[in-house]
């Protein structure tokens, strides 16, 4: 899957990020603390529509998911048995690939400067 990371996921990193929780936050755990200690989204009629707004059929996405996990994990390890399930994955997953592209040097701990550069940086990834 080659398609730009959807904004939405990006405005989810970026809202993470103002809310001031992260300061001092390992930066190793970045990704941990924006993907996953909560959900992207909720409820499963939610996360349908989402899937529809952003133009993505659950195959193509359930497919993603399966090569990711397998890629890095060796096995397929998730059943993907709702739409809330399967889109908080892909936001997971798409999360790590976001913070994979930046090119920003973090501190061991984040600090308010490393919070600031990185909502800068999002936001220039955002299409207007």
């Amino acid at each position: 899957m080659t398609k730009t990371i959807e904004s939405s996921i990006i405005e989810h990193a970026i809202d993470k990020l103002e809310d001031g929780s992260l300061e001092d936050k390992y930066s190793d755990d970045l990704h941990h603390y924006l993907f996953n200690e909560d959900y992207f989204i909720t409820y499963y009629s939610r996360a349908n529509q989402w899937l529809k707004d952003n133009d993505l059929s659950v195959w193509e996405v359930m497919s993603y998911c399966n090569e990711q996990e397998k890629d890095n994990f060796g096995e397929i390890q998730t059943t993907f048995d709702n739409p809330e399930t399967l889109v908080n994955h892909y936001a997971y997953w798409r999360g790590q690939e976001l913070l994979n592209s930046l090119e920003l040097e973090l501190s061991d701990r984040l600090t308010e400067d490393d919070i600031k550069n990185l909502i800068s940086e999002m936001e220039s990834m955002l299409v207007n």
